[in-house]
């Protein structure tokens, strides 16, 4: 994966966590949509199995504590 798209789909996490977070959801159901939500950016960037795009944005290791590093 190039860098490129890597930081598309950190951003795209960013967003939805910092949105989650905003509604009130805990940190653990916030992390879980922002992984949903990178991993359908991801499978419909690339075309690829749902399946496959959650585990491969599941593999860069983005938390909701980034969230002070933006």
């Amino acid at each position: 994966m190039d860098a490129s798209i890597q930081n598309i789909l950190e951003d795209s996490y960013m967003e939805t966590v910092e949105e989650a977070m905003g509604a009130g959801h805990p940190a653990e159901v916030a992390h879980d949509e922002g992984i949903t939500a990178a991993a359908m950016m991801l499978a419909a960037m690339e075309g690829i199995e749902d399946a496959l795009a959650r585990s491969t944005v599941a593999s860069l290791a983005l938390n909701p504590g980034m969230l002070n590093e933006h």
